[in-house]
């Protein structure tokens, strides 16, 4: 397959002061599922950030189809509103990404922002909104929507500009059980139908899952292993070096028992 997103050394630190990334080095496919796992504060939703480039890293090198996307690149109009349209970015926590006053409204947003004619903003808003089946929402107001509505419509206003990369932060994070699971299923539909899809998450049962491509990155900002789904699960050594799981103790009546845990939500049959 060939590469759509390529980063090489890239460094970035908040106010030049703390280190958030150190070193990232990551390839991601055309219609690849990829995840980057870790323990929270290790930089996951940082490298989305720049991968979307709405932050700026303070060195390396970071390209989007074999085009190097930089501060330049970024002030020039055209450019800028081609990466918009081809990428799209669904925060963890929806109340960040949403802010009209309808659903409707939000997803006319990006459209029009993008330049598209309003007839054709209108058309894709009315066809994702068929899409997911949330039809009925479409002239609420954003704040009366429930957390599972609102990750709903994030994922609609980025759907509105069909993006090629959809990235995902903390995909299943503050969802009740069967809006995880509903969007889960959404996520697989959108990558067999072609798009590239990079998620975070810490949950290790969510790749066991979804089987992507795995990159860990580390308490220290940096990228320590990648592989598949599989390399990355059964090397239970590693995980417990990272953190990512841990040893659980209990009793049974007199006998003590030790194995190694994680948090699962996910049960395959």
């Amino acid at each position: 397959m060939e590469e759509i997103i390529s980063l090489k050394n890239v460094n970035y630190s908040y106010y030049g002061k703390i280190p958030a990334l150190n070193n990232i080095n990551l390839s991601v496919k055309k219609g690849e599922m990829f995840s980057i796992i870790g323990l929270n504060g290790c930089g996951k939703s940082t490298l989305l950030n720049v991968i979307n480039a709405l932050i700026v890293p303070d060195s390396g090198e970071i390209l989007f189809d074999g085009n190097p996307v930089t501060e330049k690149s970024l002030q020039d109009k055209d450019s800028k509103i081609l990466l918009r349209q081809r990428m799209g970015y669904v925060f963890q926590n929806p109340d960040i990404q949403l802010f009209c006053p309808t659903v409707f409204d939000e997803l006319l947003f990006a459209p029009l922002q993008n330049n598209l004619p309003y007839e054709v903003a209108e058309e894709r808003a009315e066809q994702t909104l068929s899409y997911l089946g949330i039809e009925y929402l479409k002239e609420r107001p954003v704040f009366m929507l429930s957390g599972g509505e609102k990750k709903k419509v994030a994922i609609a206003s980025v759907l509105t500009m069909n993006p090629d990369v959809l990235l995902i932060d903390e995909p299943i994070s503050s969802l009740d059980p069967k809006t995880q699971t509903s969007f889960i299923d959404l996520i697989i539909e959108l990558n067999r139908a072609g798009k590239t899809i990079i998620f975070t998450t810490h949950h290790l049962d969510l790749i066991d899952h979804l089987q992507p491509r795995v990159a860990i990155l580390s308490e220290d900002h940096t990228i320590e292993k990648t592989g598949t789904a599989s390399e990355i699960l059964t090397d239970e050594k590693f995980l417990i070096s990272i953190n990512l799981i841990h040893a659980h103790v209990h009793r049974h009546g007199d006998e003590v028992h030790k194995h190694y845990h994680s948090h699962y939500i996910f049960h395959q049959h």
